[in-house]
């Protein structure tokens, strides 16, 4: 037992309790872990995987992971980290977004080992009289403990009913699951908390709260978050994702290798050991970060070749061979007109933005300015950020 308590252990922040964890293990069972996932988005991304390799861990062990598609409290929105509201999705937006969710979580867990439960399965069906009677084992005091609501009660920001509700809706689902175990990001340690206490309530043994760590992405400084525009999806293609991985600041590069990759520790402690000694380059040990991630979410093969292209591209200042190529008629386009006619980014401003920190070259040649015209001749490249390559033909 020993031996699994310390593989558990490995990487997490919060543990409440060792204790509680060590007394459940001793009942020699399977015990219930617990992952609740919100899809407000429909992409996981590095983030998500740090959690995930958690729960593959207890599978390997032994014991059977519930992975949560909150399809009802995604229609509500987690407030945890944010100082206003959190708009509503419709149950259309929330439908589309869980049909991929699943499938890319089994990139890393085992399929055949998972039970994925919706929880408008119990919440659904809770009339009003229920949800009175759930939101009557909760105080207001203990929920104003939350950092983020008495911060924004001090500043005088809104905070909506339904967003006290959340937590106690999160709550439910450890009762509705008889959760022995609750994993996720620390960020979610208040709402383990709530499920602690109401499932108490119910009768329950409180859940074992773990919580993992958040990590930065690519920017090195926020969160990694679509949001953020700072993340590495698990959907990303793989020169993309091999590229996104060599901009992270070398700083990250352990904290990658220990949360989101299979490197045995012993080699990540020496990669450790030689870079504070400047006895290895940082670029290199970056590379076999990125190798391993692209190999892990496709095949070593792959991986190969997506360094190939990044030493070709990046570090010989050459084009790929293969890049997308567009046709489009002869003539003079605004640089953010044609970026978004090739749909090279999502927006206007991420355009502008992108043009504006010296990020867009046509022909080689850097776009000084959003408001620039460039001429679509005959066959041009179009380089947008460090990774992104068009070739734009000129229809017959």
């Amino acid at each position: 037992m020993q031996s699994q308590l310390e593989i558990l252990k490995r990487n997490v922040v919060d543990l409440i309790s060792e204790e509680e964890l060590v007394e459940r293990l001793k009942e020699n069972r399977p015990l219930r872990i617990k992952l609740g996932v919100d899809p407000s988005r429909p992409d996981l991304h590095l983030g998500h995987a740090v959690v995930l390799k958690k729960l593959k861990e207890f599978q390997d062990l032994g014991h059977h992971v519930i992975l949560i598609i909150g399809d009802f409290t995604a229609m509500i929105g987690d407030p945890t980290g944010r100082n206003t509201t959190r708009p509503m999705l419709s149950a259309e937006e929330v439908r589309k977004n869980a049909e991929t969710y699943a499938n890319q979580a089994f990139k890393i867990l085992d399929k055949d080992k998972t039970e994925v439960r919706f929880n408008n399965e119990w919440l659904g069906n809770m009339d009003f009289a229920d949800v009175v009677k759930l939101a009557g084992k909760y105080t207001v005091a203990r929920m104003l403990e939350r950092d983020d609501f008495s911060k924004r009660l001090s500043e005088g920001q809104p905070i909506s009913i339904a967003e006290f509700l959340y937590p106690l809706a999160q709550a439910y689902d450890s009762v509705a699951i008889e959760a022995d175990v609750e994993i996720g990001g620390t960020d979610q340690l208040f709402n383990f908390l709530v499920g602690r206490k109401i499932q108490e309530e119910f009768g329950l043994k409180p859940q074992i709260v773990m919580t993992m760590p958040i990590i930065e992405g690519t920017d090195g400084k926020l969160k990694m978050s679509k949001s953020y525009d700072n993340y590495i999806a698990f959907t990303d293609e793989p020169n993309n994702m091999y590229g996104k991985v060599m901009s992270i600041p070398d700083e990250l590069i352990i904290k990658y290798m220990r949360l989101v990759t299979n490197i045995p520790e012993d080699e990540i402690d020496e990669y450790e050991k030689l870079m504070k000694a400047a006895k290895i380059n940082p670029r290199d040990v970056k590379m076999r970060l990125a190798r391993e991630i692209v190999a892990f979410f496709y095949d070593e093969n792959i991986a190969k070749e997506a360094e190939e292209n990044f030493v070709k591209v990046f570090r010989k200042k050459e084009l790929p061979d293969e890049m997308p190529e567009i046709e489009i008629k002869e003539g003079e386009y605004n640089i953010v007109d044609l970026m978004i006619l090739v749909e090279a980014t999502s927006s206007r401003s991420e355009a502008k933005r992108i043009v504006n920190q010296g990020g867009v070259k046509f022909d080689g040649n850097k776009v000084k300015s959003f408001k620039d015209f460039v001429t679509v001749e005959k066959e041009h490249v179009l380089k947008v950020g460090k990774r992104k390559f068009f070739r734009l033909v000129v229809k017959d």
